[in-house]
C-alpha cells in the first residue's frame, strides 16, 4: 500500500511541475511575442532606411545593420515535386531527415526491410494524465 502512496505522490508532484512549466512557458511566450513584434517593427524601419539610402549595410556605434535577401522555397504539390526529384535524379533537393512515422510503418509491415545505415533508438517513457475532476 505504501507503494501506491508513493506513486500517487510522485504523480501529484509531476502534474504540479508540469502545470508550473506550462504557466512559465505561457508567460515566456507572451513576453517573447511582444518583444518579437517590437523587433520586427525596428527591422522594418531599418529596411526602409537602407532602401532609401541605397545601402546594404549601415555601421553605428551600437552595431552594424546588414540588409540581405533571403529566399525560401516550398511546394504545395508533393506528387509533382517527388516526380521532379526522381526524373532529374536530384535527391539532394530534400533535407536529410527520415520520416519517423513512415519508417515505423515500413518496418512494421516489412521487418526485414531495414535500410543499410539506419540507426534505431527505442526507449521507454511514461505519460501522465491528470485525473478527471469530478
Amino acid at each position: 500500500m505504501s507503494e501506491d502512496i508513493s506513486v500517487d505522490r510522485l504523480v501529484s508532484a509531476y502534474v504540479k511541475m508540469r502545470d508550473k512549466r506550462s504557466a512559465l512557458l505561457r508567460d515566456y511566450e507572451e513576453q517573447d511575442g511582444a518583444i518579437k513584434e517590437q523587433m520586427a517593427a525596428v527591422e522594418s524601419k531599418l529596411l526602409e532606411i537602407c532602401k532609401s539610402l541605397g545601402a546594404d549595410s549601415l555601421k553605428t556605434q551600437h552595431g552594424t545593420v546588414m540588409r540581405n535577401v533571403k529566399t525560401y522555397y516550398w511546394t504545395n504539390d508533393w506528387e509533382s515535386m517527388h516526380r521532379f526529384i526522381v526524373d532529374n535524379d536530384m535527391p539532394q533537393l530534400l533535407e536529410r531527415r527520415i520520416s519517423q512515422n513512415t519508417m515505423k510503418q515500413l518496418l512494421e509491415e516489412n521487418p526485414d526491410a531495414m535500410p543499410k545505415g539506419v540507426n534505431v533508438d527505442s526507449r521507454y517513457s511514461v505519460t501522465i494524465r491528470r485525473a478527471s475532476r469530478g
